[in-house]
C-alpha cells in the first residue's frame, strides 16, 4: 500500500507557483551553479573524540529536549518542520539491571567534567585535584568508595547512562565526588576486586527512521563561520526568498548547520551545489556516529 504524499510546506507551494507563472528570476540550475562556485573555507567535521566526559564528541542527548528557539530562519512553518523531526533524532529508555560490575564504569557525567580532555578514569585518578584521595589499603578502598557511593554495602544501586555513540561505555550519572569513583574503580580494576551492584542505565540512541526522514526531506550541511559574513553565500541565501534554517547543534568547536528542505526548488538547487562546493553532510556524520557502538 503506498503512503500518501506529505503535505509541502506553505513556503515551497508559493515557490511552485511563482515558478509556473514565471515570476522570479533565480531558477534552480543557476542557483545550483552559483553555489558551485563558493569559495568557503569548508573543512571536514572533526574526528568523534572519546573522553571522561559524557559530552566528549557531540552532545546529541540534547536533541531529545531541542527548543524552538534552538533554530533560527525566515519562516516559522519551515523551522517547525525542521524541529519536528530534530526532536526525534535521539530517543531515551531505562533499563533495570540485577548486577553490573563498577570496573566497567568507563566515564562521568560530573557537569565540570563533561567536555574534559582526559581519556577516562585512570587519567584522571592521576590529577592533581585527585590526588589527595589515598586509597592504600582495602579499607581504605571501602572508605573511598563509601564517599562516592553511599549505601553500596546494602547494595545501593547505580545509577549510570549510554549511548550508541559512545559505544558499550558506562557513564557514571551523579555530579558528586568524581575523584573518590574514579580512585576507587581504578583500585578495584588494579587489584582484581569485584563490587557488583544493581544499576538503572538511561540509554540513549539514534533513530534511524527520523535519520532517513531527515535525509528525504532536507539537505544538512556544516557551514563554516565565515559563511555567514560572505557577501556571495549571503545573497543567494537571502535573494530568493527560499525558506532554510541555522542550528548550532554541537559546541563552538563544530560549524553551525544550514538546513534546506528539499521540496522548494532553490532551497533544494542551493543545497545540491553547496554538496558539490564542498560543504560537510551532517547526516551522514551523524550515521556514522549512530553506528559507533
Amino acid at each position: 500500500m503506498s503512503q500518501p504524499p506529505r503535505p509541502r510546506s506553505v513556503t515551497s507551494r508559493l515557490a511552485a507557483l511563482a515558478q509556473r507563472l514565471g515570476i522570479g528570476s533565480t531558477d534552480g540550475r543557476n542557483i545550483a551553479e552559483r553555489s558551485r562556485s563558493l569559495s568557503l573555507p569548508f573543512e571536514p567535521l572533526p574526528e568523534w573524540r572519546a573522553g571522561l566526559g559524557w559530552q566528549s564528541g557531540p552532545p546529541l542527548y540534547r536533541l531529545i529536549d531541542l527548543p524552538r528557539g534552538a533554530l533560527s530562519g525566515p519562516v516559522q512553518e519551515d523551522k517547525a518542520r525542521i524541529h519536528t523531526v530534530l526532536k526525534r533524532l535521539v530517543a531515551s529508555h531505562r533499563e533495570e539491571h540485577p548486577a553490573v560490575d563498577i570496573r566497567s564504569i568507563d566515564g562521568l557525567c560530573c557537569r565540570s567534567l563533561l567536555d574534559s580532555p582526559l581519556a577516562g578514569l585512570e587519567e584522571l585518578s592521576n590529577c592533581e585535584q585527585c590526588r589527595k584521595v589515598r586509597i592504600i589499603s582495602y579499607n581504605d578502598f571501602t572508605k573511598v568508595l563509601g564517599v562516592a557511593l553511599p549505601g553500596f554495602e546494602r547494595k545501593a544501586p547505580l545509577l549510570l547512562r549510554s549511548a550508541g555513540w559512545h559505544g558499550a561505555r558506562l557513564f557514571w550519572d551523579d555530579d558528586n565526588h568524581p575523584c573518590e569513583l574514579a580512585n576507587a574503580v581504578v583500585y578495584a580494576r588494579r587489584r582484581g576486586l569485584e563490587i557488583i551492584l544493581p544499576a538503572s542505565i538511561q540509554r540513549f540512541e539514534l533513530q534511524s527512521s527520523a535519520l532517513d526522514e531527515l535525509e528525504r526531506d532536507f539537505h544538512m550541511l556544516a557551514m563554516p563561520a565565515k559563511a555567514w559574513s560572505d557577501a556571495s553565500f549571503m545573497e543567494l541565501l537571502l535573494e530568493t526568498g527560499m525558506p532554510y534554517a541555522r542550528f548550532g547543534l554541537f559546541n563552538s568547536e563544530t560549524p553551525e548547520s544550514l538546513l534546506l528542505p528539499r521540496d522548494h526548488p532553490q532551497s533544494d538547487a542551493f543545497g545540491r551545489g553547496l554538496r558539490e562546493a564542498g560543504a560537510p553532510d551532517v547526516i551522514a556524520y551523524l550515521r556514522r556516529a549512530g553506528k559507533t557502538g
